[in-house]
C-alpha cells in the first residue's frame, strides 16, 4: 500500500512538472508580448535551440536562414528578437534624439577582469561609467596619436613582410604557408606593443606567446558562459563532472590577467618617450580629470588587444581570401596599388587613403565577413521602445544580426559575391548601411581609425611586394568558418613570390 502511494505520488509529480512545461509553453506561443512576431517555435518556448547552434559555432549562419524565412524580425529566444535591417542598427545601437539607451545584456557580466571586481570598457553595463572609460580611453585613438603610433605599427607590417620574404620566398621552396596565421601573429605584435608597451615577438617565435595561446584558446568561453547562463544546472552539472577542466580554465585566465597587470606596471614605470596608447591615457590620468586603477588599465589594455587584433587579423584574412578567388578585383587592386607607388618606402596611412578600390575592397571584406559576427544584445529599455518600427515592450533583449544583415538577399544584391564595386556607386538597390562592421553609437568601435591605418598599409605593402596564390581554389571560407562569439577561421594556405618589378 506504502508502494502504491509513493508511485502515485512521482506520477502526480511528473504529470504536474509535464503539465507546467505545457502550460508555459502554451503560454510562451500565444500569450508572450513577443507572440506576434515570427519564429521557430522551438525557439520560442526554449533557450536550448540558440545555446545548441551557438555552441555548434554555426549561429550566425543559423540565423540568416531564419530571416531569410521568416523576414526582418524573428523570434529567437523566449525572450529575445533578432533583427537584420540597416534601421535596427540605427535603433538598438546609435543614438536617437528623445529615446533611452539600449544597455548591454547580462551577456557582458562575466568579461575579462570580472574577478578582479572591475569591468573594461567592453564588459561595463552602465552607459555613464562606460562614457567615463571612453573619455579617458579615446585620447589614444585621436588622429594626433595616431599619427605619432604609426611609426610602431609600421615597424611591425614591415617585419610580417621581411618574415614572408625570408621564411617563404627566399628560402626558394615553394610551399605554401597560412597567412592568416602570419596576419594573427601579426596583429597581436602590433596591438601588444601598443597596449602594453612592448611586443609579443609573435612573428619571430616558432611556439605562440602564453598570453596569445591562452587568450585564442578562451574565444570558445562566450558561447559556453552564455549558455550556462540561460541553463544554470548545465553549469552545477560541469563543475561536478569536470572540475579539473573548469579549475584549469579559471587558473589559465588569473594567469593572463596577473600578467597583463604586470605588463602595465612595468610599462607605468617605464619612463619613455615612445608613443603608444598608454601614453596619452596615462597623461590624462595624471592631471586628475580622471580615475583609473592600475588593474583597470590592464582590463582595458587586454580588451584592445583582443578585440583589435584579432578582428583586424580576420578582416585582412577574409579580405586575402576574397581577392585570390575573384580575380578581377585581385588585378584591379593590384594595379591601382601598383601603379600608385613607385617605391615600398611610399607607402603609408597617408599615401593609401585616396586609393578608392582599396577602400572598397575593404568594405566589401567587411560585409562578406563581419570579423565581429555575433549579434551584440542590448535590453529594451524602461518603457518601451521602437525598433524598426515595430513598438517592443521593456526588458526584451534586442540585437542585429551582422551575418544575417550583410548577407540577405533583402539588403544586398547577389551577397555572396564579393564585388568592391558597390561601394563605388555601382550598385544603387544595395542598403549599404545594412553593413556595419565597427557598429554604431558611443558603444561603437573606439579603434576603427587604428583599424583603417592597419588594414590599408598592410594590404598595400603585401600586394606591392608579393604575387599571392591560394594553394586550394576549393576551399569554401563560410562553410568551414564557426564562431564563439568571435570568428574560428579555417587555415589560408597561399604561396608567396617576390614580384617583378
Amino acid at each position: 500500500m506504502m508502494y502504491e502511494s509513493i508511485r502515485f505520488i512521482i506520477l502526480a509529480l511528473v504529470v504536474q512538472v509535464i503539465l507546467r512545461k505545457l502550460y508555459k509553453a502554451v503560454c510562451s506561443i500565444y500569450f508572450h508580448p513577443l507572440s506576434r512576431f515570427p519564429g521557430p517555435k522551438l525557439w520560442a518556448i526554449s533557450n536550448a535551440p540558440y545555446s545548441y547552434w551557438f555552441l555548434g559555432g554555426r549561429q550566425p549562419y543559423k540565423l540568416l536562414d531564419l530571416h531569410r524565412k521568416y523576414g526582418p524580425i524573428v523570434r529567437i529566444a523566449p525572450g529575445e528578437l533578432s533583427f537584420n535591417s540597416a534601421q535596427s542598427f540605427k535603433d538598438i545601437y546609435g543614438f536617437r534624439q528623445g529615446h533611452k539607451t539600449f544597455i548591454k545584456s547580462d551577456f557582458y557580466d562575466n568579461g575579462s577582469f570580472a574577478s578582479h571586481g572591475v569591468h573594461s570598457i567592453v564588459s561595463e553595463r552602465d552607459p555613464g561609467v562606460h562614457g567615463q572609460m571612453r573619455k579617458l580611453l579615446s585620447h589614444a585613438f585621436s588622429a594626433s596619436s595616431l599619427g605619432e603610433q604609426e611609426e610602431l605599427i609600421a615597424i611591425t607590417i614591415d617585419r610580417f613582410v621581411e618574415v614572408v620574404r625570408s621564411r617563404w620566398c627566399d628560402s626558394g621552396s615553394d610551399a605554401g604557408f597560412d597567412i592568416g596565421k602570419a596576419y594573427e601573429m601579426m596583429t597581436f605584435d602590433i596591438i601588444g606593443d601598443l597596449a602594453f608597451g612592448e611586443t609579443f615577438q609573435a612573428l619571430e617565435r616558432t611556439e605562440p606567446h602564453p598570453w596569445i595561446a591562452i587568450t585564442l584558446g578562451a574565444l570558445t568561453q562566450g558561447a559556453l558562459v552564455d549558455t550556462f547562463k540561460r541553463f544554470p544546472i548545465l553549469g552545477d552539472i560541469v563543475q561536478v563532472v569536470m572540475p579539473g577542466k573548469l579549475r584549469k580554465l579559471m587558473a589559465d585566465t588569473k594567469r593572463n590577467e596577473d600578467m597583463a597587470i604586470g605588463l602595465i606596471k612595468r610599462r607605468i614605470e617605464r619612463k619613455t618617450d615612445r608613443k603608444d596608447f598608454m601614453t596619452r591615457i596615462l597623461e590624462y590620468r595624471e592631471t586628475d580629470r580622471a580615475e583609473a586603477t592600475d588593474v583597470e588599465l590592464a582590463a582595458h589594455a587586454s580588451d584592445f588587444v583582443l578585440a583589435g587584433s584579432e578582428t583586424t587579423a580576420t578582416a585582412l584574412s577574409c579580405i586575402t581570401y576574397y581577392l585570390l578567388t575573384t580575380p578581377h578585383a585581385r588585378q584591379n587592386l593590384e594595379k591601382e596599388i601598383r601603379d600608385a607607388f613607385t617605391s615600398y618606402d611610399d607607402i603609408n596611412d597617408l599615401s593609401t587613403r585616396p586609393l578608392k578600390y582599396l577602400h572598397a575592397v575593404v568594405l566589401e571584406g567587411l560585409r562578406m565577413f563581419p570579423p565581429l559576427p555575433f549579434s551584440l544584445p542590448r535590453v529594451v529599455p524602461k518603457g518601451g521602445d521602437v525598433v524598426d518600427g515595430e513598438l517592443l515592450p521593456e526588458g526584451i533583449v534586442v540585437s542585429t544580426s551582422p551575418v544575417a544583415a550583410s548577407l540577405d538577399e533583402t539588403n544586398f544584391i547577389n551577397p555572396f559575391s564579393f564585388k568592391p564595386e558597390r561601394w563605388l556607386g555601382m550598385a544603387e538597390d544595395d542598403i549599404l548601411d545594412a553593413s556595419q562592421p565597427f557598429s554604431l553609437g558611443a558603444r561603437g568601435c573606439i579603434g576603427r581609425n587604428l583599424a583603417w591605418l592597419e588594414l590599408r598599409t598592410t594590404l598595400a605593402k603585401v600586394l606591392w611586394t608579393f604575387d599571392l596564390e591560394l594553394e586550394d581554389p576549393s576551399l569554401d571560407w563560410h562553410r568551414e568558418s564557426r564562431m564563439y562569439t568571435l570568428w574560428q577561421k579555417p587555415e589560408l594556405q597561399v604561396r608567396a613570390k617576390i614580384r617583378n618589378t
